[in-house]
């Protein structure tokens, strides 16, 4: 697949963390205008998550360490969850964020 069907975000936040990081309300909204029924959100971040209603529960949730390389078998389940995902339908995408959005 090409990398036009990954999008890198920062945390998507809530409350106060929302005038500094994605408003969740907001991106769901994106999601949902632009890639309708055909987008999964990955969090990487272990250290928070959020309710994953806003995405239609299509979250999974892998928890590495913010400024850490993650265990080989944490990215060969990511990578696995990833292609089986993509491999479902050539408009699907995949919305990935740590805490930052850097790593």
């Amino acid at each position: 697949f090409s990398t036009d069907r990954i999008i890198a975000m920062s945390f998507p936040s809530s409350g106060k963390q929302s005038f500094y990081r994605n408003p969740i309300k907001e991106v769901a909204r994106f999601l949902d205008t632009k890639h309708t029924d055909h987008y999964k959100v990955y969090n990487l971040c272990s250290e928070k998550g959020y309710d994953p209603k806003y995405f239609h529960y299509r979250v999974e949730r892998i928890f590495i360490d913010d400024h850490n390389v993650p265990a080989l078998q944490d990215m060969l389940k990511f990578t696995a969850s990833v292609r089986e995902w993509m491999s479902q339908d050539e408009k699907n995408i995949i919305a990935i964020h740590c805490k930052g959005g850097k790593g």
